[in-house]
């Protein structure tokens, strides 16, 4: 009987590992490429990945995808185990390593594993049936926790949210206010996908979502600005480190369909940067002296900048009407 489809792609990449077409660190084939290339289903694709993870051949780097993480060592035929089994897990007939009970999956679960494919694959191969393969369940057995992706992805933004570090009463208004944008911002930084997900005009409505709004407000009260007035500080500053974000969700989307850093892809453009810009530009002299992004910078001054115009306002006073 011939291997099933996804035990011929795991051979394949495996190979191309071993005779260091693929090296350490080099990307592997996403779910979705390898959807496209081999013409299988997103279900099989998962299975090759959680086999070469099993293998040892591969890791989950976030915000990246999955690479490479060293050559193959000879290992004896493994028992086809589409799930990911370690070796030496019972399976069926068939090859399937037994699927857990229901009992023993809960939303907690399903949304860490989403989580996970989110950072390392992006937001789009979030999917039921994706976690379903992940977990190694029925994709129906999970609808009983969550009655969809909106709301698989509220529960997303919510639980990599709490990650955030409150912060507390102590220190004045501006040193609270740079302090929460900072957390606000470390936390898109760790998940890419989180800007895109979030809506300033439909936010979602979550505990960890709202606390954001709140601690604002908290650090606001008490100033001259009215009600409407702290309102629009708080979308003002989310919408600054939201919109930093967004760029991030882009470049990993980019550095996984194209294998460059965003450093590698600018040095690709040094020619037609040269092409389109005169030697009197000012951008052209900027560029020439070095300039580098950094992202996290960008934060620290831009964040920064917007609080040194609010100085005024952040002090005590009446508020107004």
């Amino acid at each position: 009987m011939s291997d099933p489809p996804y035990l011929r792609i795991v051979a394949d990449i495996r190979r191309r590992i071993a005779d260091a077409e693929l090296r350490a660190g080099d990307p592997v084939p996403s779910a979705r490429e390898i959807h496209r290339q081999w013409g299988v289903a997103i279900a099989t694709a998962t299975k090759v990945h959680a086999a070469l993870r099993r293998d040892g051949l591969t890791r989950a780097v976030p915000g990246v995808g999955t690479v490479v993480a060293g050559p193959p060592a000879p290992t004896a035929r493994r028992s086809p185990s589409p799930g990911g089994a370690p070796p030496g897990e019972p399976v069926s007939a068939h090859g399937d390593r037994p699927r857990p009970p229901a009992a023993d999956i809960d939303r907690a679960r399903i949304v860490r594993t989403a989580v996970h494919i989110a950072d390392t694959e992006g937001l789009a191969e979030v999917s039921m049936r994706r976690i379903a393969a992940e977990l190694g369940v029925a994709t129906m057995s999970l609808y009983r926790h969550l009655p969809g992706k909106e709301d698989l992805v509220l529960h997303m933004v919510d639980a990599v949210l709490a990650e955030r570090d409150r912060p507390g009463p102590r220190g004045d208004r501006r040193a609270r206010l740079m302090h929460l944008g900072r957390t606000v911002w470390q936390v898109f930084r760790r998940h890419p996908w989180l800007a895109p997900a979030m809506s300033l005009t439909r936010p979602q409505l979550s505990p960890h979502t709202l606390s954001i709004a709140d601690d604002v407000l908290g650090a606001l009260a008490g100033t001259r600005l009215s009600p409407h007035e702290q309102m629009h500080v708080h979308l003002s500053l989310f919408s600054f480190i939201r919109g930093v974000a967004a760029g991030l969700d882009l470049e990993a989307e980019a550095r996984r369909e194209t294998g460059l850093t965003s450093d590698e892809w600018m040095q690709a453009q040094q020619a037609r940067l040269g092409e389109l810009l005169p030697p009197q530009s000012p951008l052209h002299t900027v560029l020439r002296s070095g300039f580098d992004l950094d992202v996290d910078a960008l934060v620290e001054f831009g964040l920064a900048r917007l609080l040194d115009g609010l100085h005024p306002q952040l002090n005590a006073g009446p508020a107004r009407r």
